[in-house]
């Protein structure tokens, strides 16, 4: 099964070299389990542009749809045999990254 972990943020600097380290010894120890698919860090909301073009409207504005004081900057996307494995790996990964994590499983 495919799952996708989203790394939740309050801030907005890029996360400090101590984090990087462990960041990195995460996805090492999800590459060397079968469990690595990809990951990747984002920049906040406010580099975002959001597009609308249901029924041909054309329409785009500057910034993330949703506005909060937390928002997505990174993400794991993963493969665990189970959901309970999923949750370890999620659990492990928020640790990792000194963040929140919601883990979310694919459809399909």
């Amino acid at each position: 099964m495919k799952f996708i972990l989203f790394v939740i943020d309050d801030q907005l600097e890029k996360a400090p070299a101590n984090e990087m380290a462990d960041i990195d010894a995460f996805n090492d120890r999800l590459e060397a389990d079968g469990h690595w698919i990809m990951a990747a860090g984002i920049y906040d909301p406010s580099r975002a542009t959001l597009f609308d073009n249901r029924s041909g409207a054309g329409l785009s504005q500057a910034g993330a749809f949703a506005k909060a004081d937390e928002h997505i900057s990174g993400f794991w996307i993963i493969q665990a045999d189970s959901r309970e494995k999923a949750e370890e790996l999620a659990t492990a990964g928020s640790k990792a990254c000194n963040r929140k994590v919601e883990l979310r499983p694919f459809i399909g």
